[in-house]
């Protein structure tokens, strides 16, 4: 491989160009052409979601395209961001861990604690094994500098809670895919302007984007025999790549002092990361709350998601997607034109703007009827 990178920079071609393209290029042929026979082992085995309280489809779905999006990134992130894997000795036994956890689930619904222990292992790998980790505040609440075991343990939390929130926020036909496309263009964006260390995030970017695009022409399709759900495998796996992705952003502007490791400087980088991830969080924070004030178990299924919201006003699957990524994308366009705000202020700002979000329907709502 280093042969050949070699030989293109002597003929004046770029190996990361040529990685970026391949990698989009293998990992949305893989997913493509993936799915199919997936979904026909699925109708054939009876491998089928089942509409439930919370579902808002109302036949039964395949729903295991989250392996073919494991298969898609799995394959293309070995070979075109390699150097991810040396880096993270731990990275590629995660995504396998969660890929055996996410078919069970799927397939015959695993208890909570037995997911919730499989997330705690997987986290941990990842943390303490490739030492991926929050290590620095930043001053949110006048905290900069995080002790080992207390940054061990904020970061395990983090890794689970942003697996969950995503998995929570696949509700609808596109939202979950759709949004995952966005985060990851914003990091892969954010990693190429950062520079040449950190083109193996830019490329593993890419083939996310790839996957998911693949997965989304499927997951949107009108018709019954090609549509299909990316399940709890597909959910969970794309909440663990965007918190890995997440964290390392945040990583990059701790001054470590490394040779060979390019400096950079963002005061507010955790406030742009939580900009990226505010839908899942602010979802995730939001049903608690109404469940807890309910008095009812902040586990307890129910239909109090942002998406259901939007589907109680008619709107379609489609639409209902199509407006909250537009909302919250207006949020981190907001959070990188005040990214030189004072991190407490811009934090409150973005989470302020983040719950406006989630309440807005509601109040569309009650004017409907208020009009009725």
């Amino acid at each position: 491989m280093k042969n050949f990178e070699l030989f293109l920079n002597e003929i004046g071609v770029s190996i990361f160009y040529i990685k970026i393209g391949l990698g989009f290029l293998f990992s949305f042929l893989i997913t493509f052409f993936s799915i199919p026979t997936i979904i026909k082992i699925s109708r054939r085995k009876n491998l089928m979601d089942e509409p439930g309280i919370r579902s808002s489809h109302l036949r039964k779905v395949p729903n295991l395209g989250g392996i073919a999006i494991f298969y898609s990134i799995g394959i293309c992130a070995s070979i075109f961001a390699y150097e991810l894997f040396d880096l993270y000795k731990f990275l590629f036994a995660s995504l396998v861990i969660l890929l055996y956890i996410g078919v069970m689930d799927d397939i015959v619904v695993m208890r909570a604690y037995k997911k919730l222990v499989a997330q705690i292992v997987v986290s941990s790998l990842i943390v303490i094994g490739s030492d991926i980790r929050i290590r620095n505040l930043f001053g949110i609440m006048g905290i900069y500098q995080i002790e080992y075991w207390v940054s061990v343990l904020f970061s395990i939390i983090t890794f689970i809670i942003l697996i969950n929130a995503f998995n929570l926020i696949d509700g609808i036909d596109g939202l979950a895919g759709g949004y995952s496309i966005i985060c990851s263009a914003l990091f892969g964006i954010s990693y190429y302007r950062l520079g040449e260390y950190n083109y193996p995030l830019v490329v593993l970017s890419v083939i996310i984007i790839g996957a998911v695009l693949a997965f989304l022409y499927y997951n949107l399709s009108n018709y019954r025999s090609t549509k299909i759900f990316m399940g709890d495998t597909g959910s969970m796996l794309l909440g663990f790549l965007l918190a890995f992705t997440s964290i390392c952003f945040i990583d990059i502007f701790i001054d470590k002092a490394l040779p060979n490791v390019p400096r950079y400087h963002l005061q507010s980088a955790p406030a742009v990361a939580v900009a990226i991830l505010i839908l899942p969080i602010v979802d995730t924070l939001n049903v608690i709350i109404v469940r807890l004030s309910n008095k009812r178990s902040p586990f307890d299924a129910d239909k109090n998601h942002i998406h259901h919201k939007l589907l109680k006003l008619n709107l379609t699957h489609r639409r209902s997607s199509f407006y909250i990524i537009a909302y919250y994308l207006f949020i981190v366009i907001s959070a990188y034109f005040l990214r030189h705000m004072n991190i407490n202020l811009l934090l409150l700002i973005i989470l302020a703007l983040g719950f406006i979000g989630a309440y807005l329907p509601d109040f569309i709502y009650m004017l409907k009827n208020n009009k009725k």
